[in-house]
């Protein structure tokens, strides 16, 4: 291809079926845990307001990735968004071959594996959503987990309860609840979407059985929640510091973490019984823009879609 394929968010948001998203990054999981994707800590470049990211990556099938994402918190509130992103795609020969907005695949793709974790994890009976977060990653839940499981209930909880009022009114199912804990009491599938840095809601109120996922890159996580075995994307969630690791694995015990490859591939039973409490904690991960990125520029390619670019 002697072209580059340039995408908006909008087209990006477009060639992101939810149900095809999460297959490929189930098949992105298994693969880096056998060995077949190389994935450095990500790296960051500090300015006074914010941060910038870059987030290199090979996926077997898909090539090579690198995500530069800025994320400035100050932004909350303006109109200017708080991350911004772009995805450059590669192939396995290291030729370039599309740039594309990064913030709406890191907001789908993000949502999408904690979907996946809730999928291997969580009871299959399971019929009660809770979503803490009224932000970018609640809504970006509310689309990945919609089909996810036959749910009676969606719960929303945020901070603003204008802005759980706004997310609960995207599906018939969902309420906005008046506290968290109201909205976790009793739910089989606990979703935290916070940008929090203390701890949002209390082990005590998670009924046994449950499944807890957590996609916040501050504090939002309980330690009482990771006293047992923790999910993640990868092992070095705990032994890389932040940006790159999770502020709540930090001197983890790392027999006690497993990577979703390794329950996708079979060689780890996920949840050992009805009763336990399991735990996805998300750091994000270029494996994820790999695998996202590529069914990106697939659906582009065979649909013609984009602006092309010469090189």
């Amino acid at each position: 291809m002697n072209e580059l394929v340039y995408l908006t968010e909008a087209e990006v948001r477009g060639l992101l079926p939810m149900p095809e998203l999460r297959a490929r990054l189930r098949e992105a999981f298994a693969a880096f845990s056998d060995g077949r994707a190389d994935v450095p800590p990500r790296i960051a470049a500090r300015a006074p307001g914010g941060l910038m990211a870059a987030m290199p990556g090979y996926l077997d099938g898909a090539g090579l990735v690198v995500k530069a994402v800025s994320v400035f918190a100050g932004n909350h509130g303006t109109d200017v968004p708080s991350h911004q992103a772009l995805v450059l795609m590669f192939d396995e020969r290291g030729t370039p071959v599309a740039i594309m907005d990064g913030a709406s695949v890191t907001a789908i793709r993000t949502a999408a594996s904690a979907a996946v974790a809730a999928d291997l994890l969580a009871r299959p009976g399971s019929a009660t959503l809770a979503i803490i977060g009224g932000g970018v990653q609640g809504h970006a839940h509310l689309d990945a987990f919609a089909d996810l499981r036959p749910w009676t209930e969606i719960r929303v909880a945020s901070r603003n309860h204008a802005s759980a009022e706004a997310l609960a009114a995207r599906h018939p199912l969902a309420t906005a609840t008046p506290s968290f804990e109201d909205a976790v009491r009793g739910a089989d599938v606990i979703c935290l979407t916070t940008d929090a840095d203390q701890p949002v809601i209390d082990p005590a109120w998670v009924a046994p059985g449950a499944h807890v996922g957590s996609v916040g890159n501050k504090a939002e996580l309980h330690a009482g929640f990771t006293t047992g075995t923790v999910f993640v994307e990868w092992l070095g969630a705990a032994t890389v510091a932040p940006p790159a690791g999770a502020n709540e694995l930090q001197g983890i015990d790392l027999s006690r973490l497993v990577e979703l490859g390794e329950v996708v591939a079979g060689r780890h039973p996920g949840r050992t019984s009805d009763d336990e409490v399991t735990v996805y904690k998300s750091t994000g991960h270029a494996i994820e823009d790999a695998a996202a990125g590529r069914l990106v520029l697939d659906g582009a390619l065979a649909g013609a879609i984009g602006l092309r670019l010469p090189r």
